[in-house]
């Protein structure tokens, strides 16, 4: 099975050895995205709606760079800096999704990169 590595300038450049995304036949494994702006290269982290408004912004970019879309995501992974922000957090991502909700966990954890307060990563297949 080919290995295919994902790469959009429309969602930030990774920060450290890894990719964006990495297609392995029909399924797409997306690494976790934080709300950087990809155009100015900048945290928008006003609040955490518009926190996590900006990582579904990036992750749709990524999907959309290897032609899929959110009703292929079978599973998510929601880091937070506190489960304080829960139900902020929730309340955005289902917004994204229509019908059918993909597999999920989501845990708080001790810290992550740039001292944001939410990254998600998921897992699509077609």
């Amino acid at each position: 099975m080919e290995k295919k590595i994902i790469h959009t300038a429309n969602a930030p450049q990774a920060i450290g050895p890894y990719s964006q995304a990495v297609q392995m036949g029909n399924m797409l494994f997306l690494s976790g995205q934080i709300a950087i702006n990809p155009q100015l290269g900048e945290l928008e982290i006003t609040d955490v709606t518009e926190e996590t408004n900006r990582v579904m912004k990036n992750i749709i970019a990524v999907l959309e760079a290897a032609d899929f879309n959110l009703t292929q995501v079978a599973k998510t992974t929601i880091f937070l800096s506190s489960m304080n922000h829960f139900q902020e957090v929730n309340t955005v991502y289902a917004s994204y999704f229509k019908d059918s909700y993909p597999a999920r966990e989501t845990v708080a954890v001790a810290g992550l990169p740039k001292n944001v307060n939410v990254e998600i990563s998921m897992i699509a297949i077609k």
